[in-house]
């Protein structure tokens, strides 16, 4: 068999079980759908709860902060955990590729923050310390982009950072 036909084989397997492991009724999340956005506390004991683009409860896994960019890939979805604490972010920079499908998992750990990105219409509530929220969103045009927490005047003293989207 050549590389190509095992390669193809392969992709359509991959395609096939995330289709049928992350497939939902209400399809892919078009550009002009608001963002998912989910809240929970930062505890083992309290389900996370969610809300999909068409208003129903959905489950979404709970993540957990890192200080790299890294992201931990979901087939057809790039997620990023940021943390967040007094007037800043980590990771402070964030690289995807146009079209990728971003979930940023946001879990604050000092004061009452959000995560926003005005481009992309992405936010999440303000929560409180020790509390996570997720949002995500299609990086459907290029540029760099500047999120950053919308409380007060939490920006100005440096609560921000750059999307790159390539």
């Amino acid at each position: 068999m050549s590389v190509k036909i095992i390669l193809g084989a392969v992709i359509a397997i991959v395609a096939i079980a995330g289709i049928v492991w992350f497939g939902n009724d209400e399809g892919p999340m078009s550009a002009t759908e608001s963002p998912t956005v989910s809240v929970s506390p930062d505890s083992t004991s309290s389900p996370q709860a969610s809300v999909s683009p068409t208003g129903s409860p959905t489950g979404s896994p709970q993540g957990t902060a890192t200080k790299t960019p890294t992201p931990i890939i979901s087939v057809g979805i790039k997620t990023f955990n940021v943390t967040g604490v007094a007037f800043s972010f980590t990771p402070t920079e964030i690289r995807v590729k146009k079209g990728d499908t971003v979930r940023i998992v946001f879990k604050n750990n000092q004061g009452n923050h959000d995560w926003t990105i005005d481009e992309f219409n992405a936010r999440t509530p303000v929560i409180g310390a020790g509390s996570t929220a997720t949002v995500q969103f299609v990086a459907n045009k290029t540029g760099s982009f500047e999120y950053y927490c919308s409380v007060g005047n939490h920006r100005q003293l440096g609560m921000k950072g750059t999307l790159i989207v390539e």
